[in-house]
């Protein structure tokens, strides 16, 4: 006797190669697209086996994006007094990344509203100019835009921009940027920015 159309179809569902995936990094719907329909069938046991090791399971299915975040410790995971290590590691950003980043989420919140398209494209150079208005007046041109390229290497390691081959050097603008900059964050984007100006005022001055 054949197997029934449902256990058939979660036979093929391999819960390993989604929680590998997941534990690598970042699950986007338009680069894992077999790993993506999986975990979407198997959230349950998917959620199931990584609460058991203090993480969460963040998946935004209109975004199509899925990613993991520890558990904030409330105490109910220790064991004999021993809290659970922690297995992703928390990663302090400078302030030039972190002015980056905030400068994406908000041409990413522009792009959304403007258009009905889902991928951001930027240039380097339309990014390297987008950074250049809140940095000071340097003599040095070449030394501050090789800064900003470090900047922009940071953020595309962090996994929020990705590279795109071609002529240009473009950049995609990853939506998983909405998750670590939120809509409240932005709705305080111009008094932030107002701080920032100030500390990059006062480095001025210090230098």
């Amino acid at each position: 006797m054949s197997p029934a159309p449902a256990a058939a179809a979660t036979a093929d569902l391999n819960l390993p190669l989604v929680l590998t995936q997941l534990m690598k990094g970042v699950v986007y719907r338009d680069t894992h697209d077999k790993v993506w329909r999986q975990l979407l069938q198997l959230q349950p046991q998917v959620r199931d086996y990584m609460a058991m090791i203090g993480l969460t399971v963040i998946v935004d299915e209109a975004e199509g994006y899925a990613f993991l975040r520890q558990r904030a410790d409330d105490g109910d995971d220790e064991d004999e007094g021993q809290p659970l290590p922690r297995l992703i590691a928390r990663r302090s950003l400078s302030f030039h990344v972190s002015l980056l980043l905030a400068l994406l989420r908000k041409k990413l919140a522009e792009f959304d509203a403007s258009t009905g398209d889902t991928r951001l494209m930027l240039s380097r150079a339309q990014i390297i100019d987008m950074v250049r208005l809140f940095l000071p007046a340097s003599s040095n041109e070449a030394r501050m835009v090789d800064q900003i390229d470090a900047h922009i290497a940071k953020a595309a390691e962090l996994g929020f921009l990705r590279p795109v081959n071609g002529p240009e050097q473009l950049f995609e603008v990853r939506r998983i940027l909405k998750a670590f900059v939120d809509g409240q964050w932005l709705a305080d984007f111009d008094r932030r920015l107002t701080e920032y100006a100030a500390l990059l005022s006062g480095d001025d001055a210090d230098a």
